[in-house]
């Protein structure tokens, strides 16, 4: 899971880094070079490209496509351990809509974690002048959409391959990306060519660790962790991008991840409890 954080976070580094360039672009070279090794994963592992939920994996992959645009559009306006943290606020979203459609109930301590959370993104919009209004709104729509895609991948389940449901994400993504930039284009010299080539493949094993990581060892034991990416970000983003944080943006970034992860705990517990009276 670290390997997988570290990767991330390297890619939203790259992304803030490369912000001179249009979002479209940006978003176009992020999932060709995904798209490339899942392509090749498929052949190699003789796993049908197309899958059998064809409705679901093209939503799925819509949905996923425009909380991609948005989110790299907000780190042209905010920095990027504000985005990330920011968008970090989609498992709420999750939640809230996991009421409304699928009938599950949120307990009252997990309604107090969510205040938490959200008052942590308001320290970071109001006492951070760096963060633009707009930008703040663009993550978080952007986290909101990320909540529908948990939400239609639930619903996806194990009728597909992960593999394939990444593959028809960067699909749509490529021709999404390159459709919409075509008339913006703009040549990347040299280094900055070799740098945005490298979005896809931090991305793609950014996933593949992850997948790794929840595959070995038990959820609630690996979701937490998923969380230090918020830290390597601000990392890259203090000694690579020279960005600055003052004590209000640390504490809300605090809360949100400390509100964040304690739910994952609670909801652990949660649902080892019903289990054993289910038993």
């Amino acid at each position: 899971m670290l390997l997988s954080t570290l990767s991330f976070a390297f890619m939203n580094a790259m992304v803030k880094y490369l912000i001179s360039y249009p979002t479209m672009q940006i978003v176009f070279f992020r999932a060709i070079g995904s798209l490339a090794i899942t392509f090749g994963y498929l052949k190699i592992l003789k796993i049908p490209q197309w899958g059998n939920q064809k409705k679901l994996l093209i939503l799925r992959s819509i949905v996923g496509v425009i909380s991609m645009i948005l989110f790299f559009w907000g780190v042209h306006y905010i920095s990027v351990g504000s985005a990330v943290t920011l968008r970090y606020i989609s498992p709420i979203f999750a939640g809230i809509l996991a009421v409304l459609y699928l009938k599950e109930t949120i307990k009252p301590v997990q309604w107090f974690l969510f205040i938490m959370a959200f008052f942590g993104v308001y320290l970071i919009k109001s006492f951070d002048a760096s963060n633009s209004s707009f930008g703040v709104f663009l993550v978080l729509l952007a986290a909101f959409f990320s909540a529908i895609v948990y939400i239609l991948i639930s619903k996806i389940g194990k009728g597909d391959d992960p593999l394939v449901v990444v593959h028809y994400f960067m699909l749509v993504a490529t021709i999404v990306g390159g459709v919409g930039s075509f008339f913006y284009w703009v040549t990347p010299s040299a280094k900055d060519l070799l740098l945005l080539s490298s979005l896809g493949i931090f991305g793609f094993f950014g996933q593949l660790f992850m997948t790794k990581a929840f595959q070995n060892a038990e959820a609630h034991m690996v979701a937490p962790f998923k969380y230090i990416e918020v830290v390597f970000t601000l990392l890259f983003g203090v000694f690579i991008l020279f960005e600055t944080y003052d004590f209000f943006h640390l504490l809300g970034t605090f809360l949100v991840i400390f509100s964040l992860v304690l739910n994952v705990l609670y909801k652990s517990r949660l649902n080892k409890r019903i289990k054993k009276t289910t038993e």
